[in-house]
């Protein structure tokens, strides 16, 4: 487990920006935290960042998936704030997602046992100051070594 103080949402832009450059096909971020925490800023500028320009991203809270069919690979993006029932994510194509491209998921906690194991968690927790957060990655055992050099520049 490793704990990233991110002063301000730049910092937080930035961890996600390097995160961005490290994934690959099949990767499943899981990104947990109360309302406000950070991780719908999060995921947009993953998704900016892998898509090499101003994409835009609006939060999949209603929509509850979005998907962003790059060049390289797709970033499915779903939020599961308003599932009610973690069946439901067979409906979005969840199944989909983790073998053809990368899913970001927000409240992952909310569709149970469809996350896989083999996830990047970060957990996004407000810091001391009303911009500041903290960001709590458990990278599994597939993404360990992955993460050496992202945590080595923090």
């Amino acid at each position: 487990m490793v704990v990233i103080e991110l002063p301000d949402e730049a910092a937080t832009a930035a961890l996600a920006t390097r995160l961005a450059r490290l994934v690959r096909r099949g990767d499943v971020i899981a990104l947990k935290g109360e309302l406000g925490a950070g991780k719908t800023s999060f995921a947009r500028a993953f998704i900016r960042a892998r898509a090499g320009h101003d994409e835009i991203v609006p939060s999949p809270t209603f929509t509850l998936m979005q998907v962003y069919e790059l060049p390289d690979l797709s970033i499915w993006h779903f939020d599961g704030y308003r599932l009610r029932d973690p069946e439901e994510g067979w409906e979005l194509g969840i199944e989909d997602a983790f073998r053809d491209g990368v899913s970001l998921i927000e409240w992952p906690e909310r569709y149970g046992s469809l996350i896989p194991r083999r996830r990047q968690e970060i957990t996004l927790q407000h810091g001391a100051a009303p911009e500041a957060r903290r960001a709590i990655v458990d990278p599994g055992p597939e993404w360990a070594s992955r993460l050496a050099p992202l945590t080595a520049e923090t």
